[in-house]
């Protein structure tokens, strides 16, 4: 069971999420917070897997409360989402330690997956979100030339990679390709580990960096 606290000052959002988490068998809603500074208590008490994380809540934003957390020993993962898709939050959040950034009008469905990839170690962002975050940071450190490292990965890996850069979720991954989740985690943590990247925000960055997916680009083509 994924035990989930909700980190939002509206209690009719919170009520909303509490609503779409609870009817799923292996999700749990273990707690709410309306501000912050609750919301550290209530990890320290509770001990969620994973917080679901508004920015802008009063007496501590969620960017602050995030990097506090990830200060203490064994925190939880932390999603963020918020209504705002400014790109310096999503940089901040990540750079605070959150494990995914969602916008609030994503689907039911969207929300359950996301906070089970999060859950599972994975760094999610959103697809509308993803490829705007790339071509910013392309903006600012320019194109490099095509490397060769691309040559390690078999064609499945490669394809991976690419819907990765799109934004998909190993889930989606799985189905758009006919595969096993599971498989699809051993492909991402082999191209990870031949192209030396951390995670799959640097995965996305390295397909942008190096032409395997372009802004605007559809997963299936």
């Amino acid at each position: 069971m994924i035990g989930v606290l909700l980190a939002d000052d509206q209690a009719l959002v919170r009520d909303g999420f509490r609503a779409i988490i609870d009817r799923e068998p292996d999700l749990e809603v273990v707690g709410e917070a309306a501000d912050g500074r609750v919301a550290l208590d209530l990890c320290r008490r509770l001990r969620p897997d994973v917080v679901l994380m508004d920015i802008r809540m009063p007496e501590l934003d969620g960017l602050e409360a995030t990097r506090l957390l990830m200060a203490r020993p064994d925190p939880p993962r932390v999603l963020v989402l918020t209504t705002f898709d400014r790109n310096d939050w999503v940089y901040e959040a990540l750079k605070a330690g959150a494990g995914g950034f969602l916008l609030k009008d994503v689907r039911g469905s969207q929300l359950t997956e996301a906070i089970r990839t999060v859950a599972a170690g994975e760094v999610l962002l959103a697809p509308t979100i993803t490829g705007r975050l790339i071509v910013d940071y392309l903006d600012r450190h320019g194109m490099p030339e095509s490397s060769s490292l691309v040559d390690p990965l078999s064609a499945r890996e490669h394809e991976v990679l690419r819907r990765i850069a799109l934004g998909e979720s190993n889930a989606e991954i799985a189905t758009a390709m006919y595969l096993e989740v599971s498989t699809v985690k051993t492909y991402v943590n082999r191209l990870l580990t031949k192209l030396d990247l951390r995670d799959r925000t640097q995965a996305a960055i390295y397909a942008y960096e190096h032409g395997i997916v372009r802004p605007g680009h559809a997963a299936g083509k």
